[in-house]
């Protein structure tokens, strides 16, 4: 019975990565302002937004990030031409799912805390990455801590 579970879960992820229908990846990403990288915030590449760190298995903002994401709102309010993707991720522990969930979790409440401190929500879009573009690969506290993030990148739409 369990080879057969393998080999049928084998068969939909083999069918899902057909060609077929495909959205090509570069579509799906953000072009980098000139001028910027598309690392943005995490090399320190998007102005002076900078990226906010998590609690390990947490969404909620620390006093640390919302110190940091007040003077990333008012550097967005100084430069009104300027839209952000907010890149939710996480450390290389749990699940792909539960991580990309996760991710999603924390790029959504950044944004909603610097629309609730007047960056127009038009101005920022999301996504989640969840595990896989990690900072750091070593798995250790340290390393992990630094893969809780959420980064920003400038976009051009």
């Amino acid at each position: 019975m369990k080879k057969f579970l393998v080999i049928v879960i084998s068969l939909v992820f083999v069918a899902s990565c057909s060609s077929k229908g495909k959205v090509k990846e570069e579509s799906l990403s953000p072009t980098a302002i000139k001028g910027y990288g598309i690392t943005g915030s995490d090399a320190g590449q998007a102005g002076q937004l900078k990226t906010v760190n998590f609690d390990f298995d947490k969404f909620a903002l620390t006093s640390a990030a919302k110190t940091i994401l007040k003077q990333n709102a008012a550097w967005l309010k100084k430069n009104t031409d300027v839209k952000v993707q907010i890149e939710g991720h996480c450390d290389s522990r749990g699940t792909i799912e539960y991580n990309v969930a996760l991710g999603e979790k924390r790029a959504n409440t950044v944004q909603k805390y610097l629309t609730a401190i007047g960056v127009a929500a038009g101005r920022m879009s999301t996504i989640s990455y969840g595990k896989e573009r990690p900072l750091c690969g070593e798995d250790t506290e340290e390393c992990w801590a630094k893969n809780r993030r959420a980064n920003f990148v400038l976009i051009n739409n």
